[in-house]
């Protein structure tokens, strides 16, 4: 699995490509440690290229989700294909990281955030 690194101001921009599954996951959560060990805490993760997801993969971007909060940060997920969401369906995580239609809108939401607080709207 390759990680392509982007910056979008003060945003991180990640794009995995590939399968995140019980093989890769481990290598993608690394990675996301290391992104978050050199102080990123606005992340925007676009799963565009991503083919599958496994649970694996699930609790690495929810233990980002907690640790980008926890500095006063924000995580966003974006462009996931319609088999990805499902897979987010099915688990129940669809509610607690919810995906962005479109790049920008994944940027504006974490550019604009100033803390853990959040306003999904309805």
């Amino acid at each position: 699995m390759d990680v392509f690194t982007q910056e979008a101001g003060a945003v991180t921009v990640l794009e995995p490509r590939g399968r995140i599954d019980s093989v890769t996951a481990k290598e993608f959560g690394e990675y996301l440690s290391k992104v978050l060990g050199g102080g990123c805490y606005k992340l925007v993760i676009d799963l565009h290229s991503v083919t599958y997801i496994c649970s694996t993969g699930f609790r690495q971007l929810l233990i980002v989700k907690n640790s980008t909060q926890n500095k006063d940060g924000k995580l966003a997920l974006c462009r996931a294909n319609v088999d990805v969401k499902h897979l987010f369906d099915i688990g129940g995580f669809g509610e607690l990281l919810p995906i962005y239609e479109t790049r920008e809108a994944g940027i504006a939401s974490v550019a604009g955030s100033n803390g853990p607080q959040e306003d999904r709207g309805s």
